[in-house]
């Protein structure tokens, strides 16, 4: 046995204590520390205050770039609890930004649904950032906490009498962590924060670029949620129909939510998100919104109706045999869908939240599908004609490249 291993003992077990995990392996909370890992940060903070706002607390919620490399996020919900814990024995305020899994989101009293990583993000932040404060606005009263590296610096102070309510997080993010950069893209923040305002009608949130001599400040309110983000993806494109379909649905506590609208291309751009996250690689929700439209638009194609006839001879036409059914893909051609759903108990694939897993979402997506869109194209049955004329185009081009 070498003198290396036989050095291996009880004493060799390195325990990491608080926030120090984080620090250690900051990839493993938060992706990367290159500039993604960074701008997430921002998007866990204002992920508490979102979670505020769908829970019906919160309407506004400001995020500002200070110079020097520091971020802001105010919002007007009812500001994190800052009494003591019945167990930990601290303020509720430092337990929540000091330590991993603490949270309000794991009650469902408090939160039906949530985004952020489940209670780990702002504290995340904290132990990511040189230093941070945070202000609590609560039941009538200002408090103060300041924290470095994660560790409290300061006592839960009251500041003062205030008539105001919410919680503001500041922060400087650690240089020796973030070596590549600490500076925030205006852009990148501006794109998903104007996401957000989408998938959150009525919701206001203000961006502020202060590092600049006359600040830059751009407001994202949609009232119209996922169907205005429908026409904001098919901005410049000739559409149909004019007005995105909308169709909207809660089974078991799953809320979902689509809007669809076909433009003059032929390429399909279809978002998804679950709890208001990217889910760029799909999963379950996805696979029922494809299988119910699928489903729906061969059963327009057999309807009983002459202009319908005229379209399925164009298939027959070209495959005598077997009139040929149209696929997902010619479906889908053209399409721009937006697909929101808000889930109690969200099952993802892998750590980065980019795939459902809830086997039973696909179910409910699928017959929430299958019952309003059949309902839609049969009280507009021209829209369907020239939908399906699109569809039907791509099936037999798709047949004669055989």
């Amino acid at each position: 046995m070498s003198e290396e291993n036989a050095q291996y003992s009880a004493s060799s077990i390195q325990v990491l204590k608080g926030l120090e995990a984080v620090r250690k392996r900051p990839g493993m909370y938060i992706g990367s520390t290159g500039p993604n890992g960074l701008h997430h940060l921002v998007y866990e903070v204002v992920d508490n205050s979102i979670d505020e706002a769908m829970a019906g607390h919160c309407d506004t919620i400001t995020v500002a770039l200070e110079k020097d490399d520091i971020c802001r996020v105010e919002d007007n919900g009812r500001g994190i609890p800052v009494d003591m814990h019945p167990t930990e024995k601290i303020s509720a305020l430092e337990l929540v930004l000091t330590r991993l899994h603490a949270g309000g989101k794991f009650d469902k009293s408090n939160y039906k649904v949530s985004g952020g990583l489940h209670g780990v993000g702002v504290s995340c932040v904290n132990a990511l950032s040189t230093w941070m404060e945070a202000f609590v606005n609560r039941e009538g009263k200002r408090y103060e906490q300041k924290y470095a590296e994660g560790k409290p610096k300061t006592k839960v102070e009251c500041l003062g009498e205030t008539n105001l309510h919410g919680t503001t997080i500041r922060w400087k993010a650690d240089k020796t962590i973030f070596t590549e950069t600490t500076t925030y893209n205006f852009d990148v923040l501006a794109n998903r924060l104007r996401e957000l305002a989408f998938l959150n009608p009525g919701i206001t949130i203000i961006f502020r670029d202060e590092r600049l001599e006359t600040p830059k400040e751009v407001i994202y309110k949609f009232e119209g949620g996922i169907k205005h983000f429908t026409t904001f993806l098919n901005e410049g494109k000739t559409v149909v129909p004019a007005e995105p379909i909308y169709i909207s649905g809660e089974t078991n506590d799953v809320i979902m939510e689509v809007a669809m609208q076909y433009n003059d291309g032929y390429n399909e751009n279809i978002y998804s998100y679950v709890n208001d996250i990217n889910t760029h690689e799909g999963g379950t929700h996805l696979d029922g919104f494809k299988i119910a439209l699928t489903v729906v638009m061969n059963k327009c194609l057999e309807a009983d109706i002459p202009s319908r006839e005229k379209l399925r001879k164009k298939l027959v036409d070209k495959d005598p045999k077997s009139p040929e059914k149209l696929t997902g893909d010619d479906v889908r051609a053209g399409l721009t869908a937006v697909l929101s759903i808000k889930v109690p108990e969200p099952q993802f694939e892998g750590q980065t939240k980019t795939k459902l897993g809830n086997s039973e979402v696909r179910g409910y997506v699928d017959a929430l599908i299958k019952e309003k869109l059949t309902l839609w194209c049969e009280q507009n049955p021209q829209i369907v004609d020239t939908l399906l004329e699109k569809a039907v185009g791509e099936a037999t081009a798709r047949i004669a490249a055989r």
